[in-house]
């Protein structure tokens, strides 16, 4: 009984946001009636169309879905190395990364900004993607870490009799054994990649069709009027792969932390 109440206050903002995105802009001010005298779907239509978010759209899905493959895979192993072996410096290794949760963002932007444009990259959707992709991704990395170490060791070693490598064992043994925590960095990296402002912000001033939906959504700020239903339009349509892929792998999401918590 105390949970339903909170649940009820984490979710109005949700459901207020899904009804502003229905209202015209004198009805969100008019008070906090959440149903509409009128149902304006016209709305998701000027915000599709008009405001262009169908392209910025197909940007967000290009970055997020690269990110992933690129950041799942690169804290895979490390979370593999982390969990699995020992070596000079590993806990030192371990506390620089939980250090990096503590950097604010805004610092790192002008030397990710700069890497970018010396890869040739600046301006492109795939300069993006790599800027995304990039980071600690210390919750993942860990998960992984903690998944990798709790699993029996005689499945390398009988690995290794076979004749089987770092990265045979890597991918043919253990990573197919961590689909748990692979559904929880997916979850993770579509989050941030998806919501994310500021690098995108920076890296596409100079070509605004790139931008991505978190970023075309401030387009509906205007100098002296803000269209605040067709921002709310456009936050429903960002907001639905979202949960979408979160309710598609929540399983798999409580199994890893349960397994990481365990280990």
């Amino acid at each position: 009984m105390i949970l339903l109440p909170l649940c009820l206050v984490w979710i109005y903002p949700f459901i207020w946001m899904v009804s502003a995105s229905v209202k015209s802009n004198k009805e969100i001010f008019a008070g906090l009636n959440l149903f509409p005298e009128i149902v304006r779907l016209d709305n998701y239509v000027r915000a599709w169309e008009q405001a262009n978010i169908g392209r910025y759209f197909f940007n967000s899905v290009f970055i997020t879905v690269f990110s992933i493959i690129i950041a799942v895979s690169t804290t895979a192993l490390i979370g593999y190395v982390l969990g699995r072996y020992r070596f000079p410096g590993k806990k030192i290794t371990i506390g620089l990364f939980a250090a990096a949760v503590f950097l604010p963002e805004g610092y790192t932007i002008i030397p990710i900004f700069d890497l970018i444009s010396n890869l040739g990259l600046s301006g492109s959707l795939w300069g993006v993607t790599l800027a995304e992709a990039g980071g600690a991704h210390v919750v993942a990395t860990l998960l992984f870490a903690g998944y990798f170490r709790q699993l029996p060791g005689e499945l390398e070693e009988a690995a290794r009799i076979d004749g089987a490598g770092f990265f045979r064992i890597f991918f043919s043994i253990y990573l197919p054994l961590a689909k748990p925590v692979i559904a929880t960095a997916i979850i993770l990296q579509f989050m941030h990649s998806w919501n994310s402002f500021l690098l995108p912000l920076v890296l596409t001033l100079s070509r605004p069709e790139l931008r991505t939906l978190a970023v075309g959504v401030y387009s509906f700020r205007g100098e002296y009027l803000n269209d605040w239903s067709g921002m709310a339009a456009a936050s429903t349509i960002a907001l639905i792969p979202i949960i979408a892929v979160f309710l598609f792998l929540q399983r798999y999401f409580v199994e890893s932390i349960a397994g990481a918590v365990k280990s």
